[in-house]
């Protein structure tokens, strides 16, 4: 039976108790409720400093809570604590799990599929982004849910890739739930709950993207999903910690192969030698999944229609010049329209209709200023 909600949000919003350190209370004293209401003594003798257990002990956290509470109400914001049936049962199985997750979207209906994150980059290449979304695209057709950060570049290329395929993707934020970071991908947060769905959140209303946020974000990506893959990462990047976090979690870990003079490609291109799986095509990270999983999610769809792989690579009807315009264009270096037709010599109305008609038929991707890559 759930407990007393506001205390899980009150101990949640505690300044000094982290994930781990709640979790160690509540093997130390049962609920939230019996933290609270723990004497000063016990809670001493637990190691907690005069200040933390004077926000445990005062009545502004509670009544904060309460206001909390109230307030996601109206916002129309779930909240599971760990106490919960339907809290993620993989997410539940990590070190120092959140103790409070705030939903809002079909996040139920998104945690029903296997769940694979997709991390990279912000400072992505157009081979990233590319690489990126077409794999996100096929492997939510195959019906996994996509989770990654919703954060510039790799990130937002999982999210969307997902949606193009009209499958389910749930973005883990470093902030509270109210707010969009970065404002600019406010409009695809929106398309991520119109497809249903979800964002997800461990931080209460008003926290801001603090940099010490987005390690903690990190662990729950990996601690979701049965699997993270890798898109591009620098030396130090962000998703070489989650990647160690999901090998500590005893999750599979998974990295697209980059360029060997390219900043980016070192996360990657190093976690392969490391023995990460490398990924050529969605089907490589299916195959890796318990069988009981995997066979569902391949074999219907190779009866009906053929992989996604198997269709991104059988040869469609192209006209002489989506030909001629295909056979200039690379996955990894965009080509500009001005640049296509002094190679090919074509009108400029018959380039526009061209690379519409490419676009039409999923073989490439326009970029903002008219500039063109070939899909993966």
């Amino acid at each position: 039976m759930r407990t007393n909600l506001v205390d899980w949000v009150a101990l949640n919003m505690v300044r000094g108790v982290g994930p781990r350190l709640a979790n160690q209370l509540l093997d130390r004293f049962g609920t939230p409720s019996d933290i609270l209401t723990a004497s000063r003594s016990q809670l001493e003798a637990v190691g907690l400093k005069a200040e933390t257990i004077h926000e445990l002990k005062g009545g502004e956290t509670r009544a904060r809570a309460n206001a909390e509470v109230e307030r996601l109400g109206r916002l129309g914001i779930d909240v599971v604590v760990l106490a919960d049936e339907d809290y993620p049962a993989l997410l539940r199985e990590i070190h120092d799990p959140p103790i409070v997750l705030y939903l809002r979207g079909a996040w139920r209906e998104s945690l029903r599929q296997p769940c694979l994150a997709v991390v990279g980059s912000r400072r992505s290449s157009s081979y990233g982004v590319n690489a990126a979304q077409s794999l996100a695209r096929e492997l939510a057709a195959s019906q996994l849910t996509i989770v990654s950060g919703l954060a510039r570049g790799i990130d937002a290329a999982a999210h969307r890739g997902a949606l193009e395929a009209g499958g389910r993707t749930i973005a883990v934020v470093g902030t509270g739930l109210e707010t969009t970071y970065p404002p600019e991908h406010e409009k695809l947060a929106e398309e991520i709950l119109a497809a249903a769905g979800a964002l997800l959140s461990e931080f209460p209303l008003g926290t801001p993207p603090l940099p010490q946020n987005f390690p903690y974000r990190n662990r729950i990506l990996s601690g979701l999903s049965f699997g993270v893959l890798i898109v591009e990462a620098a030396e130090h990047s962000g998703s070489l910690i989650t990647a160690r976090l999901a090998y500590e979690q005893g999750r599979d870990v998974f990295a697209v192969p980059g360029n060997i003079t390219s900043q980016t490609s070192f996360g990657p291109n190093y976690l392969i030698k490391d023995g990460a799986k490398l990924i050529q095509c969605g089907r490589d990270v299916l195959e890796e999944l318990p069988r009981s999983i995997r066979d569902p999610l391949l074999w219907p769809r190779e009866e009906k229609t053929g992989s996604a792989h198997q269709r991104a690579i059988e040869p469609l009807l192209l006209t002489e010049e989506e030909g001629l315009v295909l056979a200039l264009l690379t996955p990894d270096a965009p080509a500009h329209i001005d640049q296509l037709l002094l190679s090919t010599g074509l009108t400029p109305s018959v380039m526009m209709s061209t690379l519409l008609a490419l676009e039409m038929k999923d073989r490439i991707v326009q970029l903002p200023g008219k500039s063109f890559l070939r899909r993966l």
